[in-house]
């Protein structure tokens, strides 16, 4: 299983380009099984302070998993929502044909 994360989006003052708000996502892959999961992750005015121009995606990934985003936890959930797609617990439907 593979996974990819990256950051949708950055809310951000136009005043100082400071960051309060980070838009990201976590998609993993395992063959032809896929999930995914899409969250945000804020700070307090004034931290973390780095010029918005200079802002990279493995810097604010970085922010986000020393910020409370899990990211071990976050790939154990997906991995087990791979393990259910797999290997279903629960199935919808009839035993019959429906008209």
């Amino acid at each position: 299983m593979t996974t990819l994360w990256t950051i949708s989006n950055l809310d951000h003052q136009t005043s100082d380009g400071f960051v309060y708000q980070v838009h990201w996502q976590a998609t993993a892959v395992d063959g032809e099984h896929s999930d995914f999961i899409v969250n945000t992750c804020s700070w307090s005015d004034g931290t973390p302070t780095v010029d918005y121009a200079d802002l990279t995606q493995e810097q604010v990934l970085g922010w986000i998993w020393a910020n409370g985003v899990d990211k071990d936890v976050t790939e154990a959930a997906l991995a087990a929502q791979i393990a259910e797609q797999k290997a279903p617990k629960t199935a919808r439907g009839l035993p019959w044909s429906a008209p």
